[in-house]
């Protein structure tokens, strides 16, 4: 704390203001070292890519298309299929083979998405390991 010194009667009440340099300087000291403290943060993400050889480029792989309409209906290659039970036993034989084809899953824009849901978990039960959504750009606004 600060107060005046002196013979002057007119000044002798004592100053009540704190002196804030010194808290000012432990707060920058305090500041410098978290700063510091503080590990380099990166901004790279880790993958873990798979090994292994690129299949031959002169084998294309067999494509799949299911069509999923708006009421439900599924369409394998073009052929309507009577019902799940189908649609399983096709992706059955399709998991069995060497060289498992690439399904390639096209939802109408009006279907319910427990039709397309219940595509997927077959074809994951099943074992189908190469399966994506195409046509997707009419869900884009």
């Amino acid at each position: 704390m600060a107060m005046t010194v002196g013979g002057s009667t007119k000044d002798a009440e004592v100053m009540v203001d704190i002196n804030t340099t010194p808290l000012i300087d432990v707060m920058l000291v305090l500041l410098i070292m978290l700063i510091i403290t503080i590990p380099i943060q990166t901004h790279a993400v880790k993958l873990n890519m798979p090994i292994g050889k690129p299949p031959p480029s002169n084998v294309q792989p067999q494509v799949v298309t299911i069509d999923v309409d708006f009421d439900g209906t599924i369409i394998w290659n073009g052929e309507t299929l009577s019902g799940r039970q189908e649609l399983e036993a096709r992706m059955r034989g399709a998991a069995a083979m060497q060289d498992q084809p690439e399904i390639h899953l096209r939802p109408n824009k009006l279907v319910k998405y427990r039709n397309v849901a219940m595509v997927m978990a077959s074809a994951q039960r099943l074992g189908l390991t190469k399966i994506g959504i195409v046509g997707h750009e009419q869900f884009i606004r």
